[in-house]
């Protein structure tokens, strides 16, 4: 899993190196982090995370001490929802209700979420078409829900790049402006964005990413809630093969 062109260089003007890199460790064979890489603690390489099952992943993740994060959070949050869902909602990291309880998007913002993707016949609780799978940018919650910093966005990279390949999703549907930028390698707004049909390359397999707004954004702005409905019926028409 190696970074595109657009990615390396939004990380670059964020001031960051690689994350991880994937080399053989002299006389083993196996992969061995890069000295400029996670943290002391970390649970391994891209290699090794690319290699793990949905079982594995979660594992290595409620373990993980790649960033500071690991000190302050209550548990990880790994996702929730069907592993065989061709839809996937990518939010930007848990809050304390998500910390405390180990879900994405719980509370009054997850309560919205889940109402939004109930007026499309989606639910995190569903099966087959109708089922949808959540995750985070980040696995563990920035102290005080400030916003998260960029090299703990890259060091969750793999974990969320993994899920989304063991997944294969027809369609993500990102919600928030740091959730968006991480995924898509940009550092433009929400509403230069939205509206159109963006793709990441993940393992080989080009996925198509509709942007949106955060729930947490629409309980202050409920005027924007029509701006949603229309990002999420743009997601629909892709998922239906009409784009």
């Amino acid at each position: 899993m190696s970074l595109d062109a657009r990615r390396a260089r939004l990380w670059h003007r964020l001031g960051l190196g690689p994350v991880w890199s994937e080399r053989p460790a002299p006389g083993s064979g196996g992969d061995e982090i890069d000295p400029q890489g996670p943290a002391e603690g970390a649970t391994g390489s891209v290699g090794a995370v690319a290699r793990m099952d949905w079982d594995e992943l979660e594992r290595t993740v409620a373990g993980c001490t790649a960033c500071g994060l690991c000190k302050t959070r209550t548990q990880t949050v790994f996702g929730v929802g069907s592993r065989q869902s061709q839809w996937m909602v990518i939010g930007e990291a848990p809050g304390a209700e998500e910390d405390l309880r180990g879900e994405p998007f719980v509370g009054q913002a997850g309560r919205l979420l889940d109402s939004i993707l109930s007026a499309a016949g989606l639910g995190r609780a569903g099966s087959g078409p109708s089922a949808v799978y959540i995750a985070n940018v980040l696995k563990c919650r920035p102290p005080g829900n400030r916003n998260p910093e960029p090299s703990e966005v890259a060091r969750c990279e793999p974990y969320l790049m993994r899920q989304v390949e063991l997944l294969a999703p027809r369609v993500i549907l990102v919600m928030g402006r740091f959730a968006a930028q991480a995924l898509l390698g940009s550092d433009a707004s929400i509403a230069a964005l939205r509206g159109r049909a963006h793709r990441i390359e993940v393992a080989g397999a080009s996925v198509p990413v509709v942007v949106t707004y955060h729930p947490a954004y629409l309980l202050r702005n409920l005027a924007d809630k029509s701006k949603v409905w229309a990002d999420l019926c743009l997601a629909r028409d892709i998922f239906e093969g009409a784009h």
